[in-house]
């Protein structure tokens, strides 16, 4: 059974980045290109190991591209198979794009009579023969035990034509985001970068980010580095050596929106290049 967005991104905020488990990522052809007339392909999957296919595609209805002066662009040439999606996106105009997408809903459970209800599910349109799954709208006022979670998750990369430009890092200020300091189109190994990550706009103080880089199919370790940013929200990251970089950050708070929810989880996902000086 194929998993949807919002399936995946409760799982990937249900386990710990770092270990052994299922990680959705986008992985684009290039990160830097000249002119206005290149494209990039970008494939789009979960899987165990990092840029490797071997379990799921993401899927792209809620995919989005954001020009560099932040209109929405297009996403072209889109498919999807067994292990991963692929589509293209075509950089006519300079600066720097953002790719990706911001995914969000309620999942959790409660009882009527004795009887464990559950809210949320997969995603998309039920398989023939079962129901609809249940939402928020669903829980009858005498509902006991009811447990609701709202979770959030952002995943999107960065790519640039020519000159890299910032607009498409203005905040939303709703959940968790990253703030770049350092443009993530110019990372060189040996080097610092720092990224500022918010949580509804404000610093996210004492966040946990886990960076990863890919290849892990190729050596015995992960290789991960657990950092936590400072007060300020800010994240130094000092990266060991060229390549392509997962960076994960997730948060869990009690601020929900959702009637009757007490936990609201959220997670950012980006993919980063890094290359040698």
């Amino acid at each position: 059974m194929k998993l949807s967005h919002l399936m995946i991104a409760a799982a990937a905020l249900a386990i710990p980045a770092a270990a052994s488990a299922h990680r959705m990522w986008m992985l684009p052809s290039a990160t830097v290109v000249s002119g206005t007339e290149s494209w990039v392909t970008v494939d789009a999957a979960v899987s165990n190991d990092l840029f490797f296919f071997d379990h799921q595609p993401l899927r792209l209805e809620q995919m989005k591209v954001w020009q560099p002066d932040g209109s929405a662009g297009q996403l072209q040439n889109g498919s999807t198979g067994r292990y991963r999606s692929t589509f293209d996106v075509q950089l006519n105009k300079p600066g720097t794009w953002k790719i990706g997408t911001a995914m969000s809903g309620v999942m959790g459970s409660f009882k009527v009579n004795g009887e464990e209800k559950r809210v949320g599910g997969r995603g998309g349109p039920p398989r023939p023969g079962m129901p609809a799954p249940l939402t928020v709208a669903d829980i009858p006022a005498d509902a006991t035990d009811v447990k609701l979670t709202e979770s959030s998750t952002r995943n999107e990369i960065f790519v640039t034509a020519g000159e890299p430009t910032t607009t498409v890092f203005a905040p939303t200020n709703t959940g968790l985001e990253m703030a770049p300091i350092t443009h993530p189109d110019e990372l060189v190994s040996g080097e610092a970068a720092k990224f500022r990550f918010l949580i509804d706009g404000k610093a996210a103080a004492n966040l946990k980010v886990t960076v990863i880089p890919g290849g892990k199919r190729y050596r015995d370790a992960e290789g991960a580095m657990e950092l936590t940013t400072g007060a300020d929200g800010v994240l130094s990251v000092t990266w060991p050596s060229a390549g392509m970089y997962w960076l994960n950050a997730t948060a869990t708070d009690a601020k929900t929106m959702t009637p009757r929810a007490t936990q609201r989880r959220m997670s950012y996902v980006t993919t980063l290049e890094v290359l040698t000086p």
